[in-house]
């Protein structure tokens, strides 16, 4: 089942998404959960009660349990009785992060997903991967994982500054 669209929203589901909105991911704070694309659904089951599916970036993701503590609290706190549902298929894709979440992960200094998960490129490991402050393709993996395990660290070769790269997944 498709996500209604705004216009057709039941005031609860819009106050659902309106708080949803300005609920950012733990570990890369300038990210919002709905620009990471983990929010999957906002349904209203009654009066003043909705039902909110997640789906967890990956298997294990310490992440997760903030963000479902967090949603779980920050829609409550509106007075909307909420219930928060697990959403395990499909299984996230850093494909579902939009457009305003990838420049946003730029313009903090993460490299954003290089391409669609099912790139050639992506699959094969030749990604080309742009710096985020300077833009040059000429980057290098450092290490596989960086701060999260999401993450790789890379560093630019034109303006030697070390950067993260958010993984395609």
């Amino acid at each position: 089942m498709s996500e209604p669209a705004p216009e057709n929203w039941a005031p609860e589901e819009a106050t659902a998404w309106s708080i949803l909105d300005g609920i950012m991911d733990p570990e890369i704070p300038v990210l919002g959960i709905t620009d990471l694309g983990i929010v999957r659904y906002v349904r209203r089951t009654a009066p003043g009660a909705v039902q909110i599916g997640l789906a967890p970036t990956y298997s294990g993701c310490p992440a997760t349990d903030v963000i479902r503590n967090s949603v779980r609290s920050s829609v409550a706190a509106t007075g909307l009785a909420v219930t928060v549902v697990e959403v395990l298929s499909p299984p996230w894709s850093s494909d579902w992060i939009s457009a305003r979440g990838r420049a946003r992960l730029e313009s903090f200094g993460i490299a954003p997903p290089a391409g669609p998960v099912s790139s050639p490129r992506a699959i094969l490991g030749a990604e080309r991967i742009r710096c985020p402050r300077c833009t040059s393709e000429r980057t290098e993996r450092i290490s596989e994982f960086a701060s999260t395990p999401c993450k790789a660290l890379y560093r630019c070769t034109d303006c030697r500054e070390p950067f993260e790269y958010f993984k395609c997944i």
